[in-house]
């Protein structure tokens, strides 16, 4: 018995010894972590004001920072596991970082994935900061591009969508070069002044500031006749940064074109 009270004694004190031995390099791995994250950080920020600077292209300059920023966390990481004895794991991650590793590895296949399409959504640049897109039943305005997902606001919502699903489904940008189209249909009772009425709503276009008339076709066409109504298309373009994605500037342009066709006393339908 006493014999096994002395080995029980004999592993207890090992395990201690070892925790005593092993702390300070734990102490050390933490504080390499946390100085790494810091420095990731820091670069990030200065990163992303250089290259908006230089390159003018705020999404393409934000993503590159994101991902110095992972780099530099990732060094961090590899030096932590230096640092605790864990060459080896090291090694080992390294080995393994190739971009197969990320795409075919199953836990991390859905993270390479969308790292490798906000790669080329960066370059490719479909859309841009402040554009108006829809994909996967998403419509809003982007906010950002990060390194997973894409950042979008739609209704006062944030919505993130996964870079990969914005590569292989249909990605519509409802802008062109910064402005937005926007549309809507009225109708007219049968016998109206249908060419009064266009003058009137062309009208009402120009003398609105938010929508731009230069260079851009915008415009009041009859589109066709439903029983006694006869429709009309309104087609105009507004710019992005005026715009909201809530439909508050469309609504106020069917207002205004309502009120003035109404005191022309041409009826609506």
């Amino acid at each position: 018995m006493e014999d096994f009270f002395r080995d029980i004694f004999k592993h207890v004190e090992g395990y201690y010894y070892g925790l005593v031995d092993i702390t300070p390099k734990i102490l050390l791995a933490i504080l390499v972590v946390l100085i790494s994250w810091f420095i990731a950080s820091r670069v990030k920020v200065f990163a992303d004001r250089k290259l908006q600077t230089r390159m003018h292209d705020p999404l393409l300059a934000t993503f590159i920072a994101n991902l110095i920023k992972a780099v530099l966390i990732v060094i961090g990481l590899l030096f932590m596991f230096r640092v605790i004895g864990l060459t080896g794991v090291a090694q080992s991650v390294l080995a393994g970082a190739g971009i197969s590793a990320f795409v075919i590895g199953f836990a991390l296949k859905d993270i390479g994935e969308n790292f490798l399409a906000g790669i080329l959504l960066a370059f490719k640049r479909p859309f841009s900061v402040g554009d108006i897109i829809e994909s996967n039943g998403v419509k809003g305005k982007v906010v950002a591009l990060n390194l997973r997902d894409t950042q979008v606001k739609s209704d006062s919502k944030n919505i993130y969508i996964p870079n990969a699903l914005l590569i292989k489904n249909t990605l519509i940008n409802f802008n062109s070069g910064g402005y937005l189209l926007q549309d809507f249909t009225i109708g007219l009772e049968y016998g109206s002044d249908y060419r009064k009425a266009i003058d009137i709503i062309t009208e009402v276009m120009k003398t609105d500031d938010t929508i731009v008339d230069k260079g851009y076709s915008n415009s009041a066409v009859v589109a066709g006749i439903t029983g006694s109504t006869v429709q009309i298309i309104i087609r105009y373009w507004v710019k992005t940064d005026r715009t909201v994605t809530d439909g508050k500037h469309r609504s106020e342009v069917v207002i205004k074109v309502a009120e003035a066709l109404s005191q022309n006393g041409i009826v609506l339908k």
